[in-house]
């Protein structure tokens, strides 16, 4: 059984495998959320209202993004149903997470308690868009 490392942010997923404790990663599973790559307005119909107030910035009266969030928030879920799945058919046996630090939040609220358990390491980072090679130098030596 390997060591997988999951890295991620809130549009890509891209889970690599370590077979001995310092081998290079080779890449298992990618997945992917174009939806996140999209505009806030592209996501729903609706703009927010301008204030024509000429001492206010003409910024939208709504700088939330809640689609956004909400689709970031289905695609942790979707990366997590994925690890527990392989978690149960005895894929890994220890598990590093590397995300942006607000995604890795939204998959920490969706690990179960028995993913959470072969979890060895986490980073708060965004190296999605790394090469493997570079992405094994963020983790520890010996996995």
């Amino acid at each position: 059984m390997s060591t997988w490392i999951l890295v991620a942010d809130k549009s890509r997923a891209r889970i690599f495998a370590a077979d001995k404790a310092a081998s290079p990663l080779h890449e298992v599973r990618t997945l992917t959320s174009p939806e996140a790559r999209l505009h806030e307005g592209d996501l729903v119909s609706d703009r927010a209202g301008q204030d024509r107030n000429p001492s206010v910035s003409g910024h939208g009266l709504s700088d939330d993004h809640p689609q956004k969030h909400a689709i970031a928030e289905r695609f942790a879920a979707q990366v997590c149903e994925e690890l527990e799945s392989a978690r149960n058919q005895g894929l890994f046996r220890k598990l590093y997470v590397i995300a942006a630090p607000a995604f890795l939040g939204m998959l920490r609220h969706h690990q179960s308690p028995t993913l959470r358990q072969l979890i060895a390491g986490e980073i708060d980072k965004s190296l999605a868009g790394l090469e493997p090679a570079a992405i094994r130098k963020a983790l520890p030596d010996l996995l």
